[in-house]
């Protein structure tokens, strides 16, 4: 069976000094992991151009079907991976009109200015398409280059999330030649902060993507969305693996004081 492998960069200086663990790596190697790749590598380089542009050819060079990076794509001086990637492919840096209609809406709703800084987000190598950013504003910048997809994403966990699950919903056309199933159920009156360590635990024991999407209000009316995920060659054993995960985590949220709402499998 084919091995298909991705990387992961991780751009900015406060991982390098310790001052930001480095959560964003891990989601993506388990969420990637659960579809089927394998990860060869993850990196870390500095909030400069020669490190990104350094960082996004090493990886080209060893042909991964896929690179996910996270960080820089904001409107600080700092942020410099959309220039970093457009160095790295060759490709010129234009204003993708697409992304710029994106912010237009975002800064319009609230009556802010377009400054250039801002403007700077919808500025990718040309021939990319923006990813959607429901949490956030800079879009993701997607693009594919001699057989590879490359995603680029915020480094906020949260837009880096929803970057990545848009982008594997909608974008990815291509995956790993396994079984993958995804099931996902509702249960209310738990906070997500209550039902974690044990969400922790399971993906361990399970060896499963688990990840809770809260719908509610988290002190006042917690409504969790539990999502599980994972891929095998074997699709009874990996439905099996999902359901005896989803019965336990019923069994725990009940003890925790919620109420299970819905399930799909």
């Amino acid at each position: 069976m084919e091995v298909w492998y991705a990387e992961i960069i991780n751009i900015g200086n406060e991982i390098l000094s310790g001052r930001t663990i480095n959560t964003n790596a891990s989601h993506i190697a388990r969420r990637l992991t659960s579809l089927g790749f394998t990860i060869r590598r993850i990196t870390v380089v500095m909030d400069e151009i020669d490190e990104i542009v350094s960082a996004f050819r090493e990886a080209i060079k060893r042909k991964p079907k896929l690179i996910i990076s996270t960080g820089g794509l904001g409107p600080t001086y700092d942020d410099k991976t959309n220039e970093g990637l457009s160095k790295a492919l060759n490709i010129e840096l234009e204003l993708n009109s697409i992304a710029y209609e994106m912010l237009l809406q975002k800064y319009s709703k609230l009556n802010i200015e377009l400054t250039e800084e801002r403007k700077k987000m919808a500025m990718m190598p040309k021939g990319s398409i923006p990813v959607e950013n429901n949490v956030g504003v800079a879009p993701g910048i997607l693009i594919s280059y001699e057989g590879i997809t490359i995603l680029a994403t915020p480094g906020v966990p949260k837009e880096m999330e929803d970057i990545l699950e848009t982008f594997i919903k909608k974008y990815l056309k291509e995956k790993p030649d396994v079984k993958y199933i995804e099931s996902s159920f509702l249960i209310r009156g738990v906070m997500e902060s209550s039902i974690a360590p044990y969400i922790k635990q399971l993906v361990k024991k399970y060896d499963l993507y688990i990840k809770t999407h809260p719908k509610g209000q988290e002190l006042t009316s917690p409504l969790l969305e539990i999502q599980v995920a994972g891929s095998s060659k074997d699709e009874n054993e990996i439905r099996n693996r999902i359901e005896k995960a989803i019965e336990e985590l019923k069994e725990i949220g009940i003890k925790l004081g919620g109420t299970i709402l819905e399930s799909q499998v």
